[in-house]
């Protein structure tokens, strides 16, 4: 590991003033410092900002919910209004990483958290995102886990948070703080697409941090669901995931939402196959058909082709207990769970 200088902001102002291009601001450390290690990130500068006041989560006079960015995951997924008007993002959360992890990242780490993509960690690969015009390995090589939409002809890295994946079907606002003052980013324009610059993943600055998460108003009554589907049943990223979200009239869905996750390059709306679902029964047929449009513009590679399927299980899935939960009156939903409390694949292959 490359020596770096380390020091401690008492202020968000404080670390602001030190953030530039050479600087890493570090919370709970549980990326950053893996990828320093591997050589990957060569920071200068630490800053760590763990004496920052942003641990606090406080309900909005508009009834939304604003997440401080150093609330931990663990903190986070057990508090008590998340788990009553956002049980899919307490879901999503304790479906990543371990106890051990959850108990030490944070928010705004989870939001920056960079893809498990092995090329990306191996300082010997060819690739865009850490050595812009260095090529891409993935796309010849060994891509059983890499993303079917949103990919280019520069990265098909997949994006590895489940938090990310709920917020992406919650709706969410980020706040973000610097030098010239603060500023809000809607999340679903947060996370760039790679076009042919994927060294550039996020809409935040150097010199700015993120300050606070706002989650929109709960979507009620209604029933949501996440469901991840993987090759072990703990401590294992997605090969597929889908955040549901329904709200019924009856049998009729009157509004949905929907998210996948273990299969694209940023957290992905599924707008078209939610607006598909939208006047439909709440049944099989129109589960299906939901699943088809939102993997249809699908481009698979040679070892991730089965992904497609997959995530349209994972899609069903998702749908169908998002829907017994709202037709119940409950969000909680047990169905398709192994004793982690997550879905699993029907096969239990070894990761490549």
């Amino acid at each position: 590991m490359r020596a770096f200088d380390f020091s401690r902001a008492e202020s968000v102002g404080n670390a602001a003033q030190h953030g530039n291009a050479e600087t890493a601001f570090v919370a709970g450390g549980t990326t950053l410092l893996d990828l320093v290690k591997l050589d990957v990130m060569r920071p200068a500068a630490v800053v760590d900002i763990n004496a920052l006041p942003l641990k606090a989560v406080e309900r909005l006079a508009d009834g939304r919910l604003k997440i401080g960015a150093l609330v931990t995951n663990t903190d986070l997924a057990h508090h008590p209004e998340v788990k009553r008007d956002y049980p899919l993002l307490s879901q999503a959360l304790l479906a990543g990483a371990s106890t051990q992890l959850r108990n030490m990242a944070t928010t705004a780490g989870n939001l920056m958290q960079r893809t498990r993509c092995p090329y990306f960690r191996d300082v010997g690969s060819a690739c865009n995102k850490r050595q812009p015009g260095s090529g891409c390995d993935a796309r010849d090589g060994i891509n059983r886990m890499h993303a079917l939409l949103g990919g280019s002809a520069d990265c098909i890295a997949v994006h590895p948070s489940d938090m990310c994946v709920a917020l992406a079907a919650i709706g969410a606002t980020l706040t973000l703080e610097g030098p010239s003052g603060e500023r809000e980013v809607a999340f679903a324009d947060f996370h760039r697409l790679p076009g042919d610059t994927p060294h550039l993943e996020h809409d935040l600055a150097a010199d700015e941090l993120i300050t606070a998460l706002t989650l929109d108003a709960p979507l009620a009554p209604a029933g949501s669901h996440y469901l991840k589907l993987r090759d072990r049943a703990s401590y294992e990223f997605a090969l597929a995931s889908a955040a549901a979200q329904l709200k019924l009239d009856g049998e009729r869905i009157i509004e949905a939402r929907l998210a996948l996750g273990g299969v694209a390059t940023k957290p992905w709306r599924a707008s078209e196959a939610e607006a598909a679902l939208v006047g439909q029964p709440a049944v099989l047929a129109s589960f299906e058909r939901a699943a088809e449009i939102a993997l249809r513009d699908a481009q698979p590679r040679a070892h991730n082709a089965f992904k497609v399927d997959l995530a349209k299980q994972a899609i069903v899935r998702a749908l169908r207990d998002a829907s017994r939960a709202a037709q119940r009156g409950t969000d909680q939903d047990d169905t398709d769970q192994d004793d982690t409390g997550q879905g699993r694949t029907d096969t239990q292959e070894s990761q490549a």
